[in-house]
Parts: structure tokens; C-alpha cells; sequence
């Protein structure tokens, strides 16, 4: 019938719904939670809990995204968002934004006060970042302060609610600016084309790509020097797996590496995690 859009198919709406989480990043984070509940000595039924509010949150944030920015991805024809693809639309996904936030904060002081608000700042901050502070010199803030704030809180949901160690939560805000500054890279043009100038686009591509590598390399360095005594084993081998993650952040400054950026801050920040629980890292 002319004039009526086809419904797309309730299987092509799910998976839209799922690509519209940012799905690996997504999985990434939680994932990150997830080991290092497990490193901080958590309960396995709070361990759980731990992982499925950080996903609701995640989810959250990455449904808010595509919905707060649906006419901004339509006007550069950004063909790998759902939206743009017409599977699902952005009354659908503010609903589901919505949801998952309100699960989200169930969930997360389901832990506790001190954890579930610690947990919570990584959600506000997605939030706060998609609906404006993208387009600001502070674009990085919310990076920081959630990807600083997500370790604290996982380890405040141990036992006894312990504080975790200085150089958790300062390795995680140096992963989360390193991961702002690699997320921009490969939008940078059709940021500006749509008026966003956050800090990525002010330094521009190539100065934003040297700072996004020396965050990273700052950060592997306080995993493997923060612990009290000498370098454990698996620092080693994070320094070890950190080399070819620095050097392809330090790329991004070009297009042919500026999509490998990313996967490789978050591929780092997932084998960091491991080796911290393989090698029995103190937590609390």
C-alpha cells in the first residue's frame, strides 16, 4: 500500500534493538565488572548481580545514544546504526533507554547504597555525555569519572564494602579518556558536520590519537606499578599485550586505523582484567 511503511520483522527489531546497545563495548564493560567482582572476592550471587547492572546500564546508555542522536545520523547517512536503517525507531528506543535505566538503578542498590551510587555514575555519565556534554571541551569528563567511579563501586559491593586501591579507579579514568579520544576517532568528520566539537575535534585527529596512546600506556603502567611490591607477573604481561594496543591508539590518528582504535582499548581493558584475576591481585 503507497504512503505505508513496511513494519520491519520482530527478528530484525531484536537484532536492532541489540546493535543499538553498542553491543561490544557494552559486553566489554561488563565483562571488566564482572572479572573484577570476581577479583575483589564478591559473592558469586552479588557477582551477578554486579554483571546484570552494569549491562542494564550499558544497555541504557548505548539506547539513549542512538535515540538522542537519530537526526543527527540520518543527516550523515550513517548507514551501521539501526535507526538510520529504519529496523527500529526512536520512540522505541527511548522507551527502552528508559527501562534499562530504571533497571539499572534497581539493580545497582540492590548492592548497596555506596556501591549501587558508585555504579550509577557510569550511567549518569553516559547519559550526561549523550545529551550534550559530547559537544563541549569536557567531552572526556564522563569517561573519566565513570570509568573511574565503575571499579570503586565493584569493589565497595565485596564484603565489609571495602575501598578499593588508589590505582584502580585512577587506571580505570585513564582508560575511560583513552577510550573517549579512540570512540571519536573514526567520526571526527561527520561529528563536525552535525556541530559536534568536543575535545577530540578541538585537538584534531592525529594530537587526540598521541594523547589517546599515552593515556593507554599510562594506564597499564599504574596497573602493573600501583600494587604494593614489585611487579607481579602478569603486570608484565599486561605491559607485554599493552605495546601493540598503544601503537595502534597512537595511529588513529589516520583513517586506516582510526575504527581499530577503539576495539583495541577495550580488547586491552578486557585482558588487563584477566591477568589481574589469574594473578591474584589485591583488591581489597
Amino acid at each position: 500500500m503507497v504512503g505505508v511503511r513496511a513494519r520491519p520483522p520482530r527478528a530484525a527489531s531484536l537484532r536492532a534493538l541489540v546493535l543499538a546497545t553498542h553491543a561490544p563495548p557494552a559486553a566489554a564493560v561488563t565483562a571488566v565488572a564482572t572479572l573484577l567482582a570476581v577479583a575483589a572476592q564478591v559473592t558469586p550471587g552479588r557477582v551477578v548481580l554486579t554483571g546484570a547492572a552494569v549491562l542494564a546500564g550499558q544497555a541504557s546508555i548505548g539506547w539513549s545514544n542512538d535515540w538522542l542522536d537519530a537526526d543527527r545520523d540520518r543527516a550523515v547517512a550513517r548507514a551501521d546504526k539501526p535507526v538510520v536503517q529504519g529496523t527500529v525507531e526512536p520512540s522505541v528506543l527511548r522507551g527502552a533507554a528508559l527501562g534499562a535505566a530504571a533497571v539499572a538503578v534497581v539493580l545497582s542498590l540492590a548492592l548497596g547504597t555506596v556501591p549501587g551510587l558508585l555504579l550509577l555514575v557510569l550511567v549518569a555519565s553516559g547519559w550526561a555525555y549523550n545529551a550534550g556534554l559530547k559537544r563541549s571541551v569536557v567531552s572526556g569528563l564522563p569517561y573519566v569519572t565513570g570509568f573511574g567511579a565503575l571499579p570503586a563501586g565493584v569493589v565497595a559491593a565485596a564484603p565489609g564494602t571495602p575501598v578499593a586501591p588508589w590505582w584502580l579507579p585512577a587506571a580505570g579514568a585513564a582508560l575511560g579518556a583513552a577510550a573517549h579520544l579512540a570512540n571519536v576517532a573514526p567520526d571526527l568528520e561527520e561529528d563536525l558536520a552535525t556541530g559536534v566539537r568536543g575535545l577530540p575535534h578541538r585537538l584534531g585527529a592525529r594530537v587526540s590519537a598521541l594523547l589517546g596512546a599515552l593515556l593507554l600506556g599510562t594506564a597499564s603502567l599504574v596497573l602493573v606499578l600501583g600494587p604494593d611490591g614489585p611487579p607481579r607477573w602478569w603486570g608484565w604481561a599486561g605491559l607485554a599485550l599493552a605495546v601493540p594496543a598503544v601503537a595502534v591508539a597512537a595511529l588513529a590518528g589516520t583513517p586506516r586505523f582510526r575504527r581499530l582504535a577503539f576495539p583495541a582499548v577495550m580488547l586491552l581493558t578486557v585482558l588487563d582484567v584477566v591477568l589481574l584475576v589469574l594473578g591474584g591481585a589485591a583488591l581489597t
